[in-house]
């Protein structure tokens, strides 16, 4: 084999992974969860689907993510229907946290930006996932969904969030 192919063949196999583009993220559980993952300034995290570590492993470092809750508390027929929190993920794997009482859930560290709950229902006709006006929530039972730009944009703008410090701006 001469010199130059056995080169190329080495540099084919230690090229580093592409990088992507930072995506957005709606997650979503009772605000009362919701609210847990940024009570604590400096200490932000996110949990989803349970506890899931596969979901999690789905988002990035430097990636936006809302919290939506449908209501209060987990479960309770107390309709909120906002986003409760937002901010962008910080770099690290998904990892276990002891909650006590046998539940270890999954989770993602995240610098949540200052901003206030937002309903969703003046937003629903703006937003691009949503195709069809009469079943607007069904992305929502997947407990964590990508979404665009724009509409990342749309849900900061509503919670009064500072969009530079998202990356949105």
């Amino acid at each position: 084999m001469p010199a130059t192919a056995l080169a190329q063949a080495t540099l084919w196999t230690t090229a580093p992974a592409p990088v992507r583009a930072p995506r957005n993220w709606v997650a979503v559980a009772s605000a009362q969860h919701a609210r847990r993952g940024c009570a604590q300034p400096g200490a932000g995290y996110m949990q989803v689907c349970h506890g899931k570590a596969a979901p999690l492993r789905r988002v990035q470092a430097g990636d936006c993510m809302a919290y939506y809750a449908p209501t209060v508390t987990m479960g309770g027929a107390d309709r909120l229907q906002a986003f409760v929190s937002i901010g962008v993920v910080l770099p690290g794997e998904p990892y276990a946290f002891d909650m006590g009482g046998g539940f270890v859930p999954f989770r993602k560290d995240v610098a949540y930006v200052p901003a206030h709950e937002a309903p969703i229902a003046p937003l629903l006709d703006a937003f691009e996932f949503v195709d069809d006006r009469q079943r607007w929530g069904s992305k929502f039972r997947f407990g964590l969904f990508a979404i665009s730009d724009h509409d990342m944009g749309l849900i900061a703008g509503a919670m009064g969030a500072p969009l530079v410090a998202l990356g949105l701006g």
